[in-house]
C-alpha cells in the first residue's frame, strides 16, 4: 500500500517536495477513530514511546526510592538537546542511584545546538554519554536495575530484567505481542520493537486517561504525564516541537517525537491517542503532520494557535530571510483529518 502525500513543501507557487505518511487515531476504548495510509503496518516507534518505557520505573516504586523529582522523571522520557540542565540532571539521577556516567551504555553524542557544541569546544572537551539525547532514559533504566537488584552492566540487552519489564509493559499497552522477528536495535543500543500504528495510538490513548488500568498503573501514567507537561523543557529543549507545544497547551496534550519520522500524542480531554509515521523519516514532515492533527482536534487560545502555526506552516526562507515558500499539510491529508476528527 502506498501511503498518501501528507505534507507539501512549496517554493513560489509550486510544490517542490512531498512527504508521504500514515497515521492512526484511537480512543481509550480501543476504537480506531481515524486511519490515514496503512495504520496496520509495523513501524519502529523509537524514542516516541519513552514515556511507556519509563512506566516500570514509577510503577515499581523505584522512582520514589531514588527520590526522582518531576524534572528528572520528564528527563527519563526525553530526547533532549544536551543542554546544560539536561546533562546536569542526568548526572544527578545517576548519583542518586550510586552510579556515574561510566555506567551509561547509550554512547556519547554531541549536543544538538551549536551554542552547546561551542561551549564544549571552548572548554577543550568532548561530549560523554551524559550528552546523549537518551541519557535521562538510560539513567532511569540504571536506577530501576539498582532498585530491582539486577545487574547494571548489560542493562540494554533484550534479556535483561529491565528490558523485559519494558517489553511486557509496551505489549500490554499496545495489545501487540512483541517477538524477536520484529525487534531491532535503537540508536542508544536498547531493543526497539515494531508495532502497528493503531496499537501505538491505543497505548497513548490509555496512557492519557488511565481507562481500565489498575490503580497503581493509572497513577504511574498520571505522574509521568504531569511530570512531562509541567517540565516540558526537560523533554526536549530550546526550539523543539515537544517543549514548545506542551508549554503552550499547559497540560492539555502530551507529545513525543521519535527518530525516523515517528510522532505520538496523548490528548486526555478527547480520550484519544495519536501515532504517525512520515515515510521518509523526515522531522519536518512528521512535525507538520502532528501539528495538523492537533490543529483539527483542539479548540485553541491565541497562544496555542501561534505555537502550533510555527510547526504546521513553517516558512522556507532564503539565507537573507526572504520567505520563499512553506511547509504545509496537503489538502488531501487535511480533508481526511477533518472528515474523521472535526
Amino acid at each position: 500500500m502506498t501511503n498518501p502525500v501528507t505534507v507539501e513543501v512549496t517554493r513560489g507557487k509550486l510544490v517542490e517536495s512531498r512527504h508521504r505518511g500514515s497515521l492512526a487515531v484511537v480512543d481509550d476504548s480501543g476504537k480506531l477513530v481515524c486511519a490515514i495510509g496503512d495504520a496496520d503496518a509495523r513501524v519502529f516507534p523509537r524514542s516516541a514511546i519513552k514515556v511507556l518505557q519509563a512506566l516500570p520505573l514509577v510503577e515499581s516504586g523505584a522512582a520514589d526510592a531514588l527520590d526522582f523529582d518531576d524534572a528528572e522523571l520528564a528527563l527519563c522520557c526525553a530526547s533532549h538537546n544536551g543542554e546544560g540542565v539536561h546533562v546536569k540532571s542526568a548526572r544527578v539521577m545517576l548519583i542518586k542511584a550510586g552510579l556515574s556516567e561510566d555506567d551509561l551504555e547509550c554512547g556519547s553524542q554531541w549536543p544538538k545546538r551549536l551554542e552547546d557544541i561551542a561551549d564544549l569546544v571552548r572548554a577543550d572537551e568532548e561530549p560523554g554519554a551524559l550528552y546523549n539525547n537518551c541519557s535521562g532514559k538510560h539513567a532511569g533504566f540504571l536506577g530501576l536495575a539498582k532498585v530491582l537488584g539486577a545487574p547494571t552492566k548489560g542493562y540494554v540487552l533484550p534479556d535483561h530484567p529491565v528490558q523485559q519489564e519494558i517489553k511486557a509493559t509496551v505489549e500490554e499497552f499496545t495489545g501487540e505481542e512483541l517477538t524477536a522477528d520484529v525487534c531491532g536495535t535503537d540508536g542508544c543500543s536498547i531493543p526497539t520493537y515494531a508495532s502497528p500504528l493503531k496499537g501505538i495510538a491505543r497505548a497513548f490513548a490509555v496512557f492519557g486517561t488511565g481507562k481500565d488500568l489498575e490503580p497503581n498503573r493509572a497513577q504511574a501514567c498520571e505522574r509521568l504525564y504531569e511530570a512531562c507537561v509541567n517540565e516540558p523543557f526537560m523533554v526536549a529543549g530550546t526550539e523543539r516541537f515537544c517543549t514548545d507545544i506542551m508549554a503552550a497547551f499547559k497540560g492539555r496534550v502530551f507529545v513525543k517525537f521519535g527518530a525516523e519520522g515517528v510522532f505520538c500524542a496523548s490528548i486526555p480531554e478527547k480520550g484519544l491517542g495519536v501515532a504517525l509515521k512520515c515515510d521518509d523519516g523526515g522531522t519536518r514532515g512528521a512535525e507538520t503532520m502532528m501539528g495538523a492533527v492537533l490543529e483539527v482536534l483542539l479548540d485553541k487560545s491565541e497562544e496555542e494557535a501561534k505555537a502550533l502555526d510555527a510547526y504546521v506552516n513553517p516558512p522556507i526562507r532564503t539565507r537573507v530571510g526572504f520567505e520563499a515558500g512553506e511547509v504545509q499539510p496537503s489538502e488531501t491529508f487535511l480533508s481526511a483529518l477533518k472528515d474523521a476528527l472535526a
